[in-house]
């Protein structure tokens, strides 16, 4: 790595920690901030520390949020006996853009990995469990992503949810396997949520 002056050498290591950001992607990052005005560093980093201070989980279904819970818990006109769970906050965004789901959601903030040590313990999966015995929920539909891991997370959940009554239904693949449900356009995302299944 060619020397920088400490300031953009650290600036471009603060960079290259963020996911899919590599040392040219750095470089050329922190060399537009350097050219860019002081107005416009200072709002870049208002707007990083403001998402640090003011956002926070629903204590409901762990999407972020701003207030006390989030737009779509506060949100009477939504179906809730309907409840899709999904492993990441931006996951619901997929969904959201069919137009097709007026649900209700619930995120996991992961999936199981025993390779990684990613454990039903580490996943927010006990406040789910506690949603649907407080009555209300008819269906629970399975968006995890159609992944190894997204798949082991489903049959895992579907084996605790199914015997509480109530009905598991599972996205069809409209996604590709291997994907992820955040890079999934609208059309495969209305596919996929209309031709869910029921978990056996």
């Amino acid at each position: 790595m060619p020397d920088f002056a400490e300031p953009l050498a650290r600036l471009i290591n603060e960079f290259k920690h963020l996911p899919g950001i590599g040392q040219k992607s750095a470089q050329r990052l922190a060399f537009h901030l350097m050219r860019a005005g002081r107005d416009d560093a200072e709002r870049l980093a208002q707007a990083i520390l403001n998402v640090k201070d003011k956002l926070s989980l629903c204590p409901v279904c762990n999407n972020i949020s701003e207030g006390d819970l989030c737009l779509f818990c506060r949100d009477t006109t939504r179906d809730q006996k309907l409840l899709c769970v999904v492993e990441e906050p931006h996951n619901i965004l997929g969904i959201e853009t069919t137009r097709q789901f007026n649900g209700l959601y619930h995120v996991l903030h992961g999936a199981l990995s025993p390779l990684r040590g990613i454990s039903p313990e580490q996943l927010k999966i006990k406040n789910l469990i506690e949603r649907i015995r407080s009555g209300g929920v008819q269906e629970v539909i399975l968006a995890t992503n159609p992944t190894a891991e997204g798949e082991a997370t489903a049959v895992y959940l579907s084996k605790l949810i199914k015997p509480l009554g109530i009905k598991v239904t599972r996205i069809a693949m409209g996604i590709p396997v291997g994907s992820d449900i955040e890079f999934a356009d609208e059309v495969t995302m209305w596919k996929a949520m209309e031709g869910r299944r029921e978990m056996k």
